[in-house]
């Protein structure tokens, strides 16, 4: 009988089974042969019989790819930078900065005793007058030795003394601001919170103690008085403090001598000296320190020789050569009115007025 792997017929005769009898006993199912891993020989390993079969992969490196890394450290650079911009945000510090404190001006005319004294060499009536010692323009207002304060660098602190002293010379040197003719280099300087106040006052121009022209520069009424040259007198100092952490002050008190003669009169008429004193009070922020702005919180001014009756709110008058000052006080206080400040004058000593 045949056996059990022969088929039915029997063994073929043309075919030998010694070779497929050895390997009879091996059964080579389906899944055995998925399973099985198939694998060829290179050149170079079928040449050496102990070489490995397949060229070994690198191993597997353990931990984070430098791409994952890099990845990861910007997105930390980019939530550091956004929570420090919040903290910084302008806006922010809009928010938590108070309302702002507009400026409080006092205008004080000073009526002369008598004729305005006058002589046709300007120079003449600087050397005998309380001026003669003063220096002629910005050099008269000299920048003191500063310091730093508990929260405020010594650059910051040049800083809000030189732009104070570039406020005083462009509102009280500038030729077209002392004219009439500018005002835009005053403007440039102050903060844009007192920017409304500053245009109302230019626009529409009152006795209220916070919308006067004259509180904010010097000008002459350019149809009654024009300069005597360009030499002006100047005395005066500066001080910086602080006054919180995010705040600094700057006080100025100067006083300034001008030579003027009568508006188109020739240069060999009579000029006169007509004397102001500014006290001015500054305040800056870090803003302000950064912008180079200010806030003008105080201006206390006394102008002479002007005539108590005239309106200086606008213009100052001056009273010239020869001219003496028109009868009357200041216009009548209304205590009943609200709103309005009371009108002041003072005398003009004799001893400010020129030796001539």
């Amino acid at each position: 009988m045949a056996g059990p792997g022969d088929p039915p017929e029997g063994t073929p005769e043309s075919t030998s089974g010694g070779g497929e009898d050895e390997y009879r006993s091996v059964v080579f199912d389906e899944s055995f042969v998925r399973a099985a891993r198939i694998q060829e020989y290179s050149a170079q390993e079928r040449l050496a019989d102990h070489a490995p079969a397949v060229r070994r992969r690198p191993p597997l490196r353990r931990g984070l790819s430098r791409q994952v890394l890099i990845l990861v450290l910007l997105i930390a650079v980019a939530f550091g930078t956004a929570v420090y911009m919040g903290v910084r945000s302008p806006y922010q510090d809009s928010v938590l900065r108070g309302p702002v404190e507009p400026l409080r001006m006092t205008v004080i005319p000073l009526s002369p005793q008598g004729a305005v004294p006058g002589a046709a060499d300007p120079e003449s009536l600087f050397a005998h007058s309380p001026a003669a010692r003063f220096r002629i323009g910005a050099e008269g207002i000299p920048l003191p030795a500063s310091r730093r304060t508990a929260h405020f660098s010594d650059s910051q602190v040049v800083t809000a003394l030189t732009t104070a002293k570039d406020y005083i010379v462009h509102s009280s040197l500038y030729p077209e601001v002392l004219t009439g003719q500018q005002v835009r280099p005053v403007r440039a300087l102050i903060d844009a919170e007192q920017l409304d106040q500053f245009d109302e006052s230019f626009s529409h121009p009152a006795a209220d103690g916070r919308h006067a022209p004259t509180g904010w520069l010097v000008r002459f009424d350019p149809t009654q008085a024009q300069l005597a040259g360009s030499s002006i007198r100047v005395q005066g100092t500066l001080q910086a403090a602080e006054t919180d952490a995010s705040t600094l002050e700057v006080t100025a008190d100067h006083t300034f001598v001008y030579a003027l003669r009568p508006t188109g009169a020739a240069a060999t008429a009579p000029a006169s000296l007509f004397t102001v004193r500014r006290e001015l009070h500054f305040r800056f922020d870090r803003d302000d320190l950064r912008t180079h702005q200010l806030h003008l919180i105080v201006a206390y001014v006394q102008a002479g020789p002007l005539s108590c009756a005239e309106n200086s709110t606008n213009h100052l008058r001056p009273l010239l050569a020869g001219e003496t000052a028109k009868t009357g006080g200041p216009a009548g206080t209304d205590p009943y009115a609200t709103g309005g400040t009371t009108p002041l004058c003072g005398a003009l000593s004799t001893s400010a007025q020129p030796k001539v």
